[in-house]
């Protein structure tokens, strides 16, 4: 049986989502996990249901829209540089870190005071 495009699309969404509960489940510190297309848009995003989310909608919403405009600008220089590995952004309350697969942008948010990051990380880079 041949999938129909929105077919492909859900299942497509399901696999986002099971990337973003098992990202959760590396470590207690991770605060949210979630996917965002090249305009900044939510796929899918799951926030630690222990913890309260620092964001308000809109917050999110532009914090989405500057990200995927950064990741688009930034494939211009992939060629010269290399592929991007991954991005930290170190707020007082919060660790971000940002990783991209194709057009797709993966955002986690860790707990500032989170040990082994680079475990984290690389446990992230597994999943995805």
């Amino acid at each position: 049986m041949v999938k129909t495009p929105a077919e492909k699309w859900k299942d497509t969404i399901i696999k986002y989502r099971k990337q973003c509960q098992s990202i959760l489940k590396i470590s207690s510190s991770v605060r949210y996990a979630g996917v965002i297309n090249l305009y900044g848009r939510t796929l899918t995003g799951i926030v630690n249901p222990k913890l309260k989310p620092l964001l308000k909608p809109d917050q999110v919403k532009n914090e989405f829209f500057i990200l995927s405009t950064l990741m688009t600008l930034r494939k211009d220089s992939a060629n010269s540089v290399g592929k991007l590995e991954h991005v930290i952004l170190q707020h007082q309350k919060i660790t971000v870190i940002i990783l991209q697969k194709k057009d797709i942008t993966y955002y986690v948010s860790i707990e500032r005071k989170a040990k082994n990051l680079e475990k984290i990380i690389s446990s992230i880079k597994k999943i995805i």
